[in-house]
């Protein structure tokens, strides 16, 4: 039970006619005046705490309160140190990324998404790349289909200036249908992610009904 040392009363700041009393290991005392209660906890030693002062009649409990202190601080802490916080991670692509570099980063993605982390996938054009802007999207459509195992699409790819960005999540286990609808293969798979084709974001136009045609190796390689 959490006590907040800010508003919790203590010994002579209880000021209830009655209080139910609980010992140090939980028993039940019966309900009392608090200066009698107060009496029992002095006499051990201890401390009248009211650890729940909206019942009727306020529930008491004779610990050691700078002790119980200590120890709900060191529980707090032990709890916030095993809590995982969720963190965007970025990994960086370019459109000519080669295939080893591509491996490399995929699996990159692959790591953080089983750490329980969001990854942002962000393809990068400069220059004149962004003539070519249909080789990152197909970079993309297969990212996501590939890391499709462990990862869904979390924020489809959109076009923002020079770059190409997709949000990938962590898959959830144990939703119905959620493996049928990952490994759907073809242009189920296209529509699942929502990944068009450069011209239709620009237009917003629908994804087409077939998939893009995957990047080929000389296509991505290059650095």
């Amino acid at each position: 039970m959490f006590i907040a040392d800010r508003f919790v009363r203590t010994n002579d700041r209880i000021r209830a006619k009655e209080v139910r009393v609980i010992d140090e290991e939980g028993k039940q005392l019966g309900v009392m005046p608090p200066f009698e209660a107060l009496k029992m906890a002095r006499g051990q030693g201890l401390d009248l705490v009211e650890v729940s002062p909206t019942a009727n009649p306020p529930v008491c409990r004779i610990i050691n309160y700078g002790k119980y202190l200590y120890q709900q601080s060191k529980r707090q802490h032990e709890a916030r140190k095993h809590q995982k916080s969720i963190e965007l991670k970025e990994v960086k692509f370019r459109p000519q990324t080669s295939e080893h570099d591509f491996d490399v980063k995929r699996n990159h993605i692959v790591d953080f998404l089983k750490e329980g982390d969001k990854v942002k996938a962000t393809i990068m054009f400069k220059g004149r790349q962004m003539a070519h802007r249909e080789l990152g999207w197909n970079m993309m459509q297969r990212l996501i289909e590939e890391v499709g195992e462990i990862g869904i699409v979390e924020s489809r790819p959109r076009q923002e200036g020079p770059n190409l960005t997709a949000v990938l999540a962590p898959k959830k286990t144990g939703g119905k249908g959620a493996s049928q609808k990952q490994h759907a293969p073809g242009p189920a798979a296209h529509g699942q992610h929502g990944v068009a084709t450069p011209s239709q974001a620009m237009h917003g136009a629908r994804p087409a009904q077939a998939a893009p045609k995957p990047a080929s190796a000389t296509e991505t390689s290059g650095g």
